[in-house]
């Protein structure tokens, strides 16, 4: 599969088989996630993946409770231990680089048959609590991952003509 088809196919699972993520699979998914770009290669993501029935269940009623979350075979917690550095742009760096290492793993998940989701209503210290981490950690977000149970539906996008511009804003036609 090309990273454009991973792209298309990517979507929101919130139903899952039972069917455990085999560790060759998972390994790749999470390499992908390794391999991610971040702000000055500080690297600060950190990610704890979560299989245990009892600790997904505890994590899903951290995600208040979102039952799928525990039906999933592997929630991924993705947290960052960071010095909470601004880049130059005023954006903290460890936000958007877990970001970017979640989506290289949705779409590399895609590319292994896998799907996942993103988690970002939760409890940060309930999650920090269930996976042990230390206070100074911030959990960024839960992202499940598994075998969907059934197809995806259709993507309801906006068309590019309502989010692309040129040049500046409100330009919506190339040069």
């Amino acid at each position: 599969m090309d990273i454009f088809e991973a792209i298309q196919k990517r979507y929101s699972v919130r139903e899952y088989l039972e069917d455990p993520v085999p560790e060759d699979k998972l390994m790749r998914v999470m390499e992908a996630a390794r391999l991610a770009p971040s702000a000055g290669n500080a690297q600060e993501w950190r990610f704890v993946i979560v299989t245990d029935p009892e600790k997904r269940q505890a994590l899903s009623e951290a995600a208040n409770g979102q039952a799928f979350v525990a039906q999933a075979p592997a929630v991924i917690v993705a947290c960052a231990d960071t010095d909470e550095r601004l880049m130059a742009c005023g954006q903290l760096a460890y936000t958007i680089d877990v970001a970017i290492a979640l989506e290289h793993i949705a779409l590399q998940a895609t590319a292994e048959g896998l799907g996942t989701c993103w988690i970002g209503s939760f409890s940060e210290d309930e999650a920090r609590k269930i996976i042990g981490a230390p206070a100074g950690t911030r959990i960024v977000q839960l992202m499940t991952l598994g075998y969907p149970s059934s197809a995806p539906p259709p993507k309801k996008r906006k068309d590019i003509s309502e989010i692309l511009m040129f040049e500046q804003w409100g330009e919506t036609s190339p040069a």
